[in-house]
């Protein structure tokens, strides 16, 4: 997997004019488009694999607190150096791609800007990027979509002809990291307009498009937090049980003291809902209030736990409807089994299952319903393929969930009881609308949005939201 030595010599020759050539070939805006989906925090340590003279170093250098310029080129890393002068926080390392100079889980993100079709074995790249990224950390990779130019190979020393966008986000996947995000950066290399200066001829003019994929480093598992609501399950009352003034409760039990959030049921809502289950509810918004229920429709909650959504669901749908209650914990799904026999809900089921699989057939579901869940689950990604998966075409996701503004510190993402609390598995709200786009849904549309406090400066919100199957 070692860089070639005709890479290599193709940068040392060309290190002299590497920034001239470099605008021609890709623009200044997609360094703007990388840092806006890496959630850069000023704590972080990142590194910068095959860094050249410093295009995305440079941005890097101001938002974080240190950044590893990683580049196998001599004479492009003494470029760097000088472009790169006014820096004290930077650190050089000649070497590639194949044996990173950092200990396993020591990096808070990795940016790999057009380095991917440089290496023989690209996958194993990836393997190695992600070998160093700490749990939680972010790897950040911009490269060029699959083109028939055979020519780069011999002018530009490219080893491979771009890439198809799903084999990077399977190369991603297998590696563990989760979120995964490929989507298009809407740049594009050596445009009409610039390439003639680096290209042979007019014929040689292109435009390749360029992809951007992220994706985040495994960090806790879902046995954890289910076992955490199996243990609320059989409280008698939690500890983030509503008021019975208002009838709101907190999305979880041990939330941090700046982090404040009702489940926002309207007092009719509730006239016909059972006490002891709007006691024990733990959402953080009513998606059932923008549901647009109808009699007769199918409707899935996922993370149902106690099943206050699902009684609310009942109400709309009638006999005639069909309710279906799935969460991972058997404890809320045994209250949940309960409370239906006992206030007789014939067209209501509960199943054991997790957001990342449902256990249901494909386009069998008219509306999903979702409060506070999502969050709770490592893999966003996964979770909404699998919501799209399950719903009719036209079917619709309702989503009440927790936002941020951007990244929290390292520290918190890693606490399991700030998992438990809704907090810390939350993302921010660009990226989870991002994922939910790329999981093919459409007419995303932004029902209420409720500030619910602030930590380490970043903000958090309670987003309810309904989006499409087209």
């Amino acid at each position: 997997m070692s860089t070639s030595e005709n890479v290599r010599a193709y940068f040392n020759q060309n290190a002299f004019r590497w920034d001239t050539l470099r605008k021609e070939y890709f623009p200044d805006t997609l360094r703007e488009v990388i840092l806006s989906k890496a959630y850069l925090r000023p704590e972080m340590v990142v590194a910068d694999i095959g860094g050249g003279t410093g295009f995305v170093t440079l941005g890097l250098a101001t938002r974080v607190k240190q950044v590893h310029l990683v580049e196998p080129s001599s004479a492009m890393l003494e470029i760097a150096k000088k472009n790169l002068s006014a820096f004290t926080n930077i650190i050089y390392h000649q070497t590639g791609v194949e044996n990173l100079p950092f200990p396993e889980e020591s990096l808070d993100a990795i940016f790999a800007n057009m380095v991917l079709h440089h290496l023989p074995d690209p996958e194993q790249g990836i393997k190695e990027m992600v070998r160093v990224l700490r749990p939680g950390g972010r790897l950040i990779l911009t490269d060029l979509d699959n083109h028939s130019y055979t020519w780069f190979k011999e002018e530009m020393a490219d080893v491979w002809l771009g890439f198809d966008r799903q084999e990077i986000r399977k190369w991603f996947e297998q590696t563990g990291l989760v979120n995964v995000l490929v989507t298009d950066t809407k740049d594009s290399c050596c445009t009409k307009e610039t390439c003639q200066c680096s290209c042979e001829s007019s014929s040689k003019e292109v435009q390749i498009s360029i992809f951007l994929a992220t994706g985040t480093r495994k960090y806790i598992s879902m046995e954890k937090v289910t076992e955490a609501y199996s243990d609320i399950a059989i409280m008698e009352r939690p500890c983030c049980a509503p008021s019975s003034e208002t009838g709101n409760s907190s999305c979880c039990c041990t939330k941090p003291q700046a982090f404040s959030i009702s489940a926002d049921y309207a007092e009719e809502d509730l006239i016909q809902v059972p006490e002891d289950l709007w006691q024990n509810s733990l959402g953080c918004g009513n998606p059932t209030a923008f549901a647009r229920l109808q009699p007769g429709m199918t409707v899935l909650d996922i993370g149902s736990g106690r099943g206050l959504d699902v009684l609310l669901a009942t109400q709309k749908v009638g006999k005639e409807g069909r309710i279906i209650g799935i969460d991972p914990s058997p404890e809320m799904l045994k209250k949940a089994q309960q409370i239906a026999e006992k206030y007789q809900l014939a067209n209501v089921e509960f199943r054991q299952g997790e957001a990342e699989e449902i256990p249901l057939p494909d386009e069998t579901v008219d509306v999903i319903l979702s409060n506070c869940v999502v969050n709770l689950s490592e893999d966003k990604s996964k979770a909404f393929r699998e919501a799209f998966r399950v719903l009719k075409s036209g079917g619709r996701l309702n989503i009440s969930d927790i936002v941020l503004s951007t990244s929290l510190p390292m520290e918190i993402q890693l606490d399991e009881t700030g998992w438990v609390s809704c907090i810390s598995g939350s993302l921010p709200e660009q990226e989870y609308l991002d994922l939910l786009q790329q999981a093919g849904f459409s007419e995303i549309a932004i029902e209420k949005k409720v500030p619910a406090g602030q930590i380490a400066g970043t903000e958090i919100f309670s987003l309810t939201l309904t989006a499409t199957k087209p």
